[in-house]
């Protein structure tokens, strides 16, 4: 434990269950009946209440994260720390966690400690590979054959503005199968689906209200294409599927190809069939 003072070098990961469903209570009225849901979720009582109970079990979680710094701070372990606060998907509300959808992918980091000046904003992707090769560099170590992702220290510096210009991500199961793959620039997203079924796979949308005011409406007869585009900048929400838009052919094209040669060099199972 940290009261042992730890012997160098020495790690630590601290997982923390509290906003995965089910949520906590409200802590309040007010966050009941006022808290704005998800932009892609209608705004109704149901959906209020369970963002309110989001952020009830956001803010347990912040008490907790605080319990852990705390303990650097009291065994004089701070000035030698690196501290990554990250998430493994996005909030369990539909179209977010177990999709490709940026409320799926996008994921909370924060990282403080040596090499890290404190209230730095970056906007440029990243991904979770990158989190390993940072690492390295922090302590000094070779990079390994093996590295897929790049350091985030030129980031941070301010030596360079970005490290990629496409961001890949996949889904094959998360309660049930569901294989899907994407490319993610600063621009554009496209997912391909790479399955028989048409529609979305409910079981991988964890229960919830906002759940089942979807499903009521008829969520699960929905289409889900082959392939959709998304311009990420006029069409933040991805409500807008544009592979079918002739004047997009070309972007279209381009993402597919570029989607299908990261699958050949990570040798994806899904090129031999059905996973």
């Amino acid at each position: 434990t940290l009261r042992e003072a730890p012997a160098e070098p020495w790690f630590m990961s601290v997982g923390f269950f509290e906003t995965h469903r089910q949520f906590a209570a409200p802590t309040s009225v007010r966050d009941t009946l006022y808290s704005q849901p998800p932009a892609n979720l209608p705004d109704t009582l149901a959906t209020r209440r369970d963002m309110a109970e989001f952020k009830a079990s956001a803010r347990s979680l912040d008490q907790g994260i605080g319990a852990v710094l705390h303990a650097l701070h009291d065994f004089g372990l701070v000035e030698n720390t690196v501290v990554i606060c990250t998430t493994d998907h996005g909030i369990a509300f539909p179209d977010a966690k177990a999709t490709l959808f940026d409320g799926g992918i996008g994921v909370m980091m924060i990282v403080r400690g040596p090499g890290f000046s404190a209230g730095k904003v970056v906007d440029a992707p990243v991904s979770h590979l990158d989190v390993y090769p940072t690492l390295c560099d922090l302590a000094g170590a070779e990079y390994p054959e093996w590295l897929q992702g790049s350091s985030l220290m030129p980031l941070v510096s301010g030596e360079v503005s970005s490290l990629h210009d496409a961001i890949f991500a996949e889904t094959t199961y998360h309660a049930a199968y569901q294989p899907h793959r994407a490319i993610r620039t600063e621009r554009w997203k496209y997912i391909r689906r790479f399955d028989e079924y048409p529609h979305p796979v409910l079981a991988n949308c964890d229960d919830s209200d906002s759940k089942a005011l979807l499903v009521a409406a008829g969520w699960g007869d929905q289409e889900v294409p082959e392939e959709q585009l998304y311009d990420l900048v006029l069409d933040p929400q991805e409500g807008s599927n544009l592979a079918g838009d002739a004047s997009k052919a070309a972007v279209l094209a381009e993402l597919r190809e570029r989607l299908e040669t990261w699958m050949r060099e990570t040798d994806d199972p899904l090129l031999d069939g059905p996973v």
